[in-house]
């Protein structure tokens, strides 16, 4: 039976993040991912740009050079790839594991395959992308409703309505606008979400202003039927059905907290957020580690590439028995 010294779930940056400082301090090391490497990021809009730029997304020590200064999609997957090949990190891809069982001093990592690997510790890099947020309402599960947008040109010369109002729901709308899409934003605020993208904020706004994007502020969206959506405003309480060929769900995203807990970790409600430690991101389960976003819980918004990255060192150098690197402090976006 092989047993690794290190086994991580999750080939997202921050996950290869922590197979770099695993070879980097001579532990054996296997990434298990259920999709491609940087899966997320491979789902998302085709022509997104990060928020963050291009160093603050760096991981191990690997310059990214690009001529803009905020990568986009392709630039990330291509330097992603470049770097995890550069490490030689060793992969199994399009695995996805069920459950983490420890057994004495050894983890066992279950598989859909039905395979299993063993390994002395175990860090879960899994992000949160493929858990989309439901309203729990009438309709949401409809075949022309999604949580993901990736890109215009099947929207064209239709009516979109779009949920939400941070930064995936402005992009979308934008782009859709400039392809010939009827777009209404709904969102039960009253104005966008104070972490759009800045640069997108006066484009946004004079798009409203101008009409040619619709917006229904202070609205609840309580039912979806083919061709059409109802929201509710919240101030007055009446109702409307507003034309929908399409709706686009983009109202962010929750980690698997499922999997969490079959692994035996402990979350808190109901924010989800699990028991670890936050200077050696150990979780309650000893030599179980959480790396990246998903120790927010359904705060996403709290941990991203840019600091998520950094803890890949504090969890290595625990395991090592070195002196742990501090984490800087999480961040808001502007």
């Amino acid at each position: 039976m092989q047993v690794y010294d290190v086994l991580i779930i999750g080939a997202g940056p921050c996950g290869l993040a922590v197979g770099i400082e695993a070879a980097k301090a001579g532990l054996s090391h296997l990434i298990l991912e259920k999709g491609s490497i940087t899966e997320s990021i491979r789902r998302y809009p085709k022509r997104m740009r990060f928020f963050s730029t291009a160093e603050n997304i760096e991981i191990g020590g690997i310059p990214f050079p690009i001529s803009e200064l905020k990568a986009n999609r392709s630039e990330a997957l291509q330097y992603y790839r470049k770097v995890a090949g550069y490490y030689h990190l060793n992969f199994k891809l399009f695995t996805e594991v069920t459950q983490v069982v420890k057994q004495d001093d050894l983890f066992e990592v279950q598989t859909a395959k039905g395979e299993a690997y063993h390994a002395r510790k175990v860090i879960i890099a899994t992000g949160y992308f493929d858990f989309p947020r439901h309203l729990g309402i009438p309709g949401e599960n409809l075949p022309h409703v999604t949580p993901y947008y990736d890109e215009p040109f099947l929207y064209s010369f239709s009516k979109v309505v779009i949920v939400g109002a941070a930064n995936s729901a402005v992009e979308a709308a934008l782009e859709l606008y400039r392809h010939d899409v009827d777009v209404t934003i709904v969102h039960r605020g009253e104005d966008f979400r104070p972490t759009v993208k800045y640069w997108l904020v006066p484009d946004v706004k004079n798009r409203v202003r101008e009409g040619k994007i619709k917006t229904r502020f202070n609205s609840l969206t309580t039912a979806i039927e083919p061709k059409r959506v109802q929201i509710e405003n919240v101030e007055t309480g009446e109702s409307e059905w507003i034309d929908a060929d399409f709706v686009l769900m983009l109202i962010g995203y929750v980690p698997d907290g499922a999997l969490l807990q079959r692994c035996g970790i402990e979350l808190t409600q109901p924010s989800m957020v699990p028991v670890y430690d936050p200077e050696t991101f150990e979780t309650n389960v000893a030599g179980l580690y959480l790396c990246g976003t998903v120790v927010a819980g359904i705060h996403t918004e709290k941990v991203f590439i840019e600091n998520g990255r950094e803890h890949a060192a504090a969890i290595i150098d625990h395991i090592a028995g070195r002196k742990i690197r501090q984490v800087k402090e999480l961040i808001e976006r502007i």
